[in-house]
């Protein structure tokens, strides 16, 4: 099993998908300066966390349909 989502990653996280989904990969690494660059005030856990999230609904297209 995983580790839980908070609502604020899940929000951010939809947010910064709904917004920018042409930007976004499937791969952390590249994920990491796009969710950086659009986050407001990030920190290294939460831009963690975002990117984390952003690359596995990525990756699972069904889910952001």
């Amino acid at each position: 099993m995983g580790r839980i989502k908070t609502q604020q990653i899940k929000r951010l996280t939809f947010q910064i998908v709904r917004e920018y989904r042409d930007e976004l990969k499937t791969v952390f690494d590249e994920n990491k300066p796009v969710v950086a660059q659009h986050l407001s005030r990030p920190n290294k856990r939460v831009r963690n966390a975002v990117a984390g999230y952003v690359t596995r609904l990525m990756r699972n297209k069904d889910a952001l349909a």
